[in-house]
């Protein structure tokens, strides 16, 4: 086959007829929303991302070509509630609205657009792949200042109004908890880290003084970085209002520092430097007891995930790669839950 594999001939043969299927009712969505005529071209889908499609193309009318991302429900009802691609918007243009780095939404999808549910947005110019941007030499000065540009992003994201996101979900940490846990027994796992985990969370939920948006999903991996650091924050699907503390957390979950344990910030920065630049930007001192629970927690919500992801692909519901390979990584999670008991 050459370049490609037979598996990866077929995937790209059959992204090729996607693109051409939703060409036409692209442009027809953006006639309507510019009201003038609109040339799409370079429409191709971005890897990554189990649970939403997302497609790059450029748009070109009288003005400019404008370089738009095409983001596609594709299981929105992925595990763990995420939100439907009309709510990710909402949250997406009040996180905006409030200064957060992140994509413009330009245009919502209608029923009648004949493309399922989703919403288009400013396509910004960066790096996602965590191996790229903890290990080129290219972003050796944007490493060091990530983790503070995460404690004032993060101070900007639970500052955010919430009488703009109407109807967005509360999560508690015990409804939480309720619903791993639900879901941790429907696979029928013997787990004992697991087990003791669960126990050990539910006796030990910090105090929440006060709820803000929750980005739900802040890691290395969902922030688009540049020379100049970070520039925007991106999957919004698991947003809610909850404990401001979680975030913090999810940043420092293992898994999500790629390797590079020595730094516990997504791999490429230190927990003061996030603390302090989150307590300057947001007048709330961190709770690190509340920030250990919630690492804890994260470590194990993670590993529950895999187990879900695992589950899509054997149980036949969905067939993929991606999938099988995050569940293997659920032995990861139970030596991280372990570290993180006897206080590593």
């Amino acid at each position: 086959m050459g370049k490609y594999t037979v598996t990866e001939a077929a995937a790209v043969q059959s992204d090729s007829q996607e693109a051409e299927k939703l060409e036409l009712p692209l442009q027809k969505l953006l006639e309507r929303e510019w009201g003038e005529p609109v040339v799409i071209s370079g429409l191709r889908r971005l890897t990554g991302g189990a649970a939403a499609q997302t497609w790059s193309f450029n748009a070109a009318d009288s003005r400019a070509e404008h370089r738009l991302i095409f983001r596609r429900g594709h299981d929105a009802s992925q595990f763990g509630g995420a939100l439907s691609k009309s709510e990710e918007a909402m949250v997406l243009n009040a996180a905006v609205l409030a200064g957060v780095p992140a994509p413009a939404v330009i245009a919502q999808l209608q029923a009648n657009d004949g493309l399922g549910e989703g919403f288009l947005m400013r396509r910004i110019d960066g790096e996602t792949l965590p191996q790229k941007i903890l290990k080129a030499p290219i972003y050796s000065a944007a490493r060091e200042r990530m983790a503070g540009q995460c404690g004032e992003i993060l101070a900007t994201i639970h500052a955010v109004p919430l009488n703009t996101l109407q109807g967005l979900r509360r999560a508690s940490a015990a409804d939480q908890i309720a619903f791993y846990l639900q879901a941790f027994r429907g696979y029928q796992q013997t787990l004992p880290v697991f087990e003791y985990a669960f126990r050990w969370i539910a006796e030990h939920i910090p105090h929440c003084g006060e709820q803000t948006l929750v980005h739900g999903d802040f890691r290395n991996g969902n922030l688009m970085v540049g020379e100049d650091g970070i520039r925007a924050v991106l999957d919004w699907e698991l947003s809610h209002i909850g404990d401001p503390m979680e975030d913090l957390a999810w940043l420092c979950v293992n898994s999500w520092r790629f390797g590079r344990i020595d730094k516990p910030v997504g791999g490429f920065g230190d927990r003061e430097s996030l603390y302090s630049a989150y307590a300057r930007a947001s007048g709330r001192e961190v709770d690190r007891d509340a920030v250990r629970f919630w690492e804890l927690f994260g470590v194990l919500k993670w590993g529950v995930i895999c187990l879900y992801q695992c589950d899509m692909h054997l149980s036949g519901r969905e067939r993929s790669l991606e999938r099988v390979a995050i569940g293997r990584r659920v032995s990861e999670c139970e030596l991280d839950i372990l570290d993180l008991l006897r206080g590593e």
